[in-house]
């Protein structure tokens, strides 16, 4: 494919709800959406607003959308149509897919999750384990708050059913190194379970060459509608009995876990969004990325202290800070009043914020490929001004 040239100033002017005065750097918790993706959730409830299998023609048109639909959905994430499922959002498919996965395991049986999971990839294998007796570890990060693979390998057993990652940290911005993760949980005969959910408007997603069994992520954090969306290996996929009302049909595969009647409209909008990145293309989101993630981490002032890997080598530019003296609540707040958009808290990344010993969690600031170098530059002003 040819590389995509485009520019900051071209992507913004694709969407209406950056034409205010609010610089946003709260992507972490779900993006900005360009104006083709509001007038393809628009256009379907105009013009075909109907549900499935029906013998007229708004029914067609939306088996048409969904067809669609499933094939970018493979396409985003380089898998088969019968690979991929839609839900409401990342963690109720989770819920679906731990519990469909975990049929026939036995008491004893253990899961490893990571200190640098969010919460939507931790609390469904807690719940499971009290519900089957089953043991749950944590493999834990060094000072930068990088995944000690070393460690992580340490707990794994023959009674490890399931490795589950982030493929990025949602709060600390930690990419983790996929393959080498996979590696090892497939050495112990595991399964490789990955959240994408904050990577996903960061960097392209290929399941095949990371070779994970279960990647999931969420629409609405790369520029689309509140959707969540999983691949799950078809083989897997085909030995696991979904739960599922008896009418819904078991083809394709991926279907068996689409519980009730999904949001048509808002497939419509995950067309329009992948579509939107595919035009910018991602050699524009990682080099502008990594350009303002640069200068961010050059700028913080001396009364901030980064929690995280100190280079963008490693990361994507999601950054959580603390202020000497200033509640990250009151920070964010000040930030808020002054037209800038960021989060406070723990953001569901319970484990992390545990680990780094903030019970009140951090700022985060979250850029993504519509920021600018001048909105990063005003907020480096206020920073210094907290």
């Amino acid at each position: 494919m040819a590389r995509v040239v485009t520019t900051v100033e071209a992507a913004r002017a694709r969407f209406s709800a950056l034409q205010q005065p609010l610089a946003f750097f709260d992507g972490p918790g779900g993006t900005q959406v360009p104006d083709s993706v509001i007038d393809a959730i628009a256009t379907y409830l105009r013009e075909a607003n109907a549900n499935a299998g029906g013998p007229f023609s708004t029914s067609y048109a939306t088996d048409e959308l969904l067809a669609r639909a499933h094939e970018t959905a493979a396409r985003f994430l380089n898998a088969t149509v019968d690979e991929v499922a839609f839900g409401a959002n990342m963690t109720t498919l989770n819920f679906a897919f731990t519990r469909a996965a975990s049929r026939d395991w036995r008491e004893g049986d253990e899961i490893v999750c990571t200190r640098l999971d969010h919460d939507g990839n931790v609390a469904p294998w807690l719940e499971l384990a009290r519900d089957r007796g089953l043991t749950v570890r944590f493999a834990d990060v060094d000072d930068e708050c990088r995944l000690d693979l070393a460690q992580l390998e340490s707990l794994l057993n023959d009674r490890t059913r399931v490795v589950a990652f982030p493929w990025a940290s949602n709060a600390v911005g930690t990419v983790t190194p996929v393959e080498d993760i996979v590696e090892l949980a497939h050495g112990a005969g595991a399964l490789a379970w990955v959240d994408a959910v904050h990577y996903g408007p960061h960097g392209p997603i290929d399941v095949q060459a990371a070779g994970a069994d279960v990647v999931l992520c969420s629409p609405y954090k790369f520029y689309g509608p509140h959707l969540g969306l999983a691949f799950g290996r078809s083989q897997l996929l085909e030995s696991w009995r979904p739960y599922k009302v008896r009418p819904a049909a078991d083809t394709p595969l991926g279907n068996r876990f689409e519980t009730g009647t999904l949001a048509h409209e808002l497939l419509a909008g995950f067309v329009a969004a992948v579509e939107y990145l595919e035009e910018i293309g991602w050699d524009f989101v990682l080099e502008h990325e990594t350009a303002l993630g640069e200068q961010f981490l050059a700028g913080l002032p001396a009364d901030w202290t980064l929690h995280g890997v100190p280079t963008m080598s490693g990361r994507v530019p999601t950054f959580a800070i603390t202020h000497s003296s200033v509640p990250a609540a009151d920070a964010s707040a000040f930030l808020g009043e002054r037209g800038f958009a960021t989060w406070h808290g723990n953001y569901y990344a319970v484990e992390i914020m545990r680990r780094l010993g903030l019970d009140d969690g951090a700022v985060r600031v979250g850029i993504v490929h519509y920021n600018t170098e001048d909105e990063v530059q005003r907020l480096l002003d206020e920073l210094g001004a907290v």
